[in-house]
């Protein structure tokens, strides 16, 4: 298992759960903007799953165009039934923002507004 996924995977939920709205506005003050960051993150963690992903199935990729070559590979159906279970990155994002994980600033041009 590669670190992204075990970082991503550890001691989080596959289930949705309900977060009381005050405590994610709480963080910033603003309950938008703090979905905001959450969606900006969960963006961040999709891209990099899909990489992974991308990268571990392109050993199996074959580049040759006959239909007579195309089987089933255990270990390809294994990695991707594996990234399957996987939490969805909206959930891990809404983790990271609730445990002081991610770290947003303002830009300067709304710190004088």
């Amino acid at each position: 298992m590669s670190k992204l996924r075990r970082q991503l995977s550890a001691g989080i939920i596959n289930n949705v759960e309900t977060h009381n709205l005050n405590d994610i506005k709480g963080k910033t003050g603003n309950l938008y903007e703090s979905i905001a960051i959450i969606g900006k993150r969960a963006n961040q963690i999709n891209i990099s799953i899909k990489e992974e992903l991308h990268n571990k199935l392109e050993e199996f990729a074959s580049h040759t165009d006959s239909l007579e070559e195309i089987h089933e590979n255990k270990e390809q159906i294994e990695i991707s039934k594996a990234y399957e279970k996987m939490p969805n990155p909206a959930l891990l994002a809404t983790q990271e923002f609730m445990e002081d994980k991610i770290y947003f600033r303002k830009s300067e041009d709304e710190l004088f507004s």
